[in-house]
């Protein structure tokens, strides 16, 4: 495992020990964003990245920091300037999702005491993350390239965290667990359409299906 001090690293990958998925929030309006959160965090996810594509996501973050327990890392994903990182920060994000590979953005969210989530496609994209101080790396796009290339970069770069993201169905997450996945990146297939219509018993049956499905792949927390 990559190392990470007592810091949003240490939170995030602690999170993810204890339940290993990480809630995607990117919606058109924010409107139905905090109780949203709020479900997820009832159903025992302990890790949620709300895209900063999201109107109103940095404020939305400060606003759970401050009623979440700790136990629930907060991130901001779709962070690609140092601008977007810089207000991540301020909000009281713990880590910070990017769905590329930028040595100077992950030392710098080191610096400002945030854990990272670089997206990475390729062997050289993987372990340029890790060497930058990455907290893990998120394989993406997950869904299109299949379970198949986990287990094949796997292979050589067993050191590497990684969690695979993009349009993995939630029936699935404990397929890639069991390939050795240390979590799962899930978006819209776990949120339905809560974020449009604010609907939230959907939700509620999506994190049923994905505790069982987490359960029944024989993973255990840390």
């Amino acid at each position: 495992m990559i190392a990470a001090a007592e810091t949003g690293a240490a939170r995030l990958t602690s999170a993810l020990r204890r339940f290993p998925a990480v809630a995607i929030l990117r919606a058109a309006t924010g409107d139905h964003l905090e109780r949203a959160v709020h479900v997820l965090a009832d159903g025992g996810v302990t890790a949620v990245e709300i895209t900063a594509t999201t109107p109103g996501a940095f404020a939305a973050v400060a606003r759970l920091r401050a009623r979440l327990d700790r136990s629930v890392a907060l991130g901001v994903g779709t962070v690609t300037t140092p601008g977007d990182l810089a207000r991540a920060a301020d909000a009281g994000s713990d880590f910070v999702v990017s769905p590329h590979t930028d040595p100077r953005l992950i030392r710098s969210a080191a610096t400002l005491g945030l854990g990272t989530l670089p997206g990475a496609l390729t062997p050289t994209e993987a372990v340029a993350a890790r060497d930058a101080g990455a907290t893990a790396v998120k394989l993406y796009p997950a869904g299109t390239l299949g379970l198949g290339y986990l287990k094949a970069i796997r292979a050589p770069l067993a050191d590497i965290p990684f969690v695979p993201t993009g349009s993995i169905p939630v029936a699935r997450t404990g397929h890639w667990l069991a390939a050795g996945a240390l979590a799962v990146g899930l978006g819209s297939p776990l949120l339905g359409d809560a974020l449009h219509t604010g609907r939230l018993d959907p939700l509620r049956g999506n994190l049923a299906e994905l505790r069982l499905a987490v359960t029944e792949s024989g993973w255990e927390a840390a």
